[in-house]
């Protein structure tokens, strides 16, 4: 089957939008900091991309999505993308495998980003890029070929659109486990650390926004209704999400701009995995449950004293875990050829589960088990004087 032209510029316009996401990270997240650690949580969001740019080229692609290997990893018969040119892949018929491959490096790249959340105004950068590295290649590159590229839940039928479990559950469950090996911030729990420029995480949550149409969108992989149906659901449950977190920290006291754009952040993760397989009406409520659930479980970490600092596990693991099990609920033959709980499939209700718990577990797992050894082998933490000083001084000498 010959080339699509549009659907190649479609992906190429993807492509664009999701790189745009890993900046916009660094963005959302930095205004969250401390004013003394700013730059170092935007120069982590570009470490990120560049590191993972490489390694997706030199490995990451082959562990994904090469040959299959007892359904838990991909081959290494890509390496260095041999065999992966401009002529149609096995992915896709419409686009070249090289766009494939450069769309899903995206994903990879941001993903990564989004675990720093766990590592903020505290990690050498040293250690850092030593465990993105680890983290990428054992636990990013196996799971997406697990939902993706040809592995056991695959095989199994579970369903993972555009990366609730593959991006989402890893991430915010990895940054968790970070968290808990890396230990609190110095003076967290004693007092306040307040993020020091909201408008700029504001910029950033617009970045992400924007950036998630096609990180939806470009995943039906195809310029097709699929792809309209993922950008409007995408849109949809973002503003329930936004508006959900907004109206419940009014209640409590202020309708907060940050919570606003949490919940939105909330919505989007939780309506990834769902943006292929459910309607309009169906994202109203995924993204309206994501935007209560995730403001209460970062209020239960709150309480009780966890420094998961930018909250990557209550926003984006809590979001995606929800959305990747709302898919086995709400999954609907109107938008695609699947069913679920509430069309009489309870096989994709159960497997959806198992597939999410799985997930979770092994990042959690892994990742924990990697910043141990990153942390034996280098010290995954600053001393404590340059933790006072700050990040960007100590570990860029710069100021913001």
């Amino acid at each position: 089957m010959p080339i699509d032209t549009g659907d190649t510029a479609w992906i190429l316009a993807s492509t664009a939008l999701v790189m745009l996401m890993t900046p916009g990270v660094g963005l959302f997240y930095g205004g969250l900091v401390r004013k003394k650690n700013f730059i170092s949580m935007v120069a982590m969001s570009f470490v990120a991309f560049a590191l993972v740019s490489i390694q997706w080229i030199v490995i990451g692609y082959s562990i994904a999505f090469g040959g299959d290997i007892s359904g838990l990893s991909g081959n290494l018969g890509s390496l260095m993308l041999d065999g992966v040119g401009i002529n149609p892949g096995p992915y896709s018929s419409s686009i070249p495998g090289l766009l494939f491959m450069v769309y899903q490096m995206m994903f990879a790249a941001v993903t990564m980003a989004i675990v720093t959340s766990g590592m903020a105004e505290r990690v050498k950068l040293s250690s850092f890029i030593l465990f993105a590295l680890l983290w990428t290649t054992l636990v990013y590159d196996p799971v997406t070929h697990w939902v993706w590229g040809g592995g056991w839940l695959q095989s199994l039928g579970f369903l993972d659109f555009a990366g609730g479990s593959v991006v989402h559950i890893t991430a915010g469950f990895s940054a968790l486990a970070i968290a808990f090996v890396i230990g609190k911030r110095s003076g967290f729990g004693t007092y306040a650390m307040e993020p020091h420029n909201i408008p700029m995480t504001l910029l950033g949550a617009g970045l992400l926004w924007f950036g998630w149409f096609g990180f939806n969108g470009g995943s039906a992989l195809a310029a097709n209704g699929l792809a309209v149906n993922a950008l409007v659901v995408t849109n949809t449950a973002a503003a329930v999400g936004a508006l959900a977190w907004l109206f419940g920290s009014w209640v409590q006291g202020h309708p907060s701009s940050l919570g606003m754009v949490s919940g939105a952040i909330a919505g989007l993760g939780a309506i990834t995995p769902c943006a292929g397989y459910v309607g309009v009406p169906a994202s109203i409520i995924i993204g309206g449950i994501a935007g209560i659930l995730c403001s209460q479980t970062m209020l239960w970490r709150i309480r009780k004293n966890m420094d998961e600092s930018l909250d990557a596990w209550s926003v984006h693991g809590i979001g995606g875990l929800w959305g990747t099990i709302a898919v086995g609920i709400f999954a609907s033959a109107a938008i695609n050829s699947y069913t679920g709980l509430l069309y009489g499939n309870v096989y994709q209700f159960i497997i959806q589960i198992v597939g999410a718990i799985a997930v979770m577990i092994y990042a959690f797992v892994i990742s924990w088990v990697l910043a141990k050894i990153v942390d034996r082998l280098m010290g995954l933490r600053v001393s404590q004087e340059e933790e006072y000083v700050g990040l960007d001084l100590s570990q860029h000498g710069e100021r913001a």
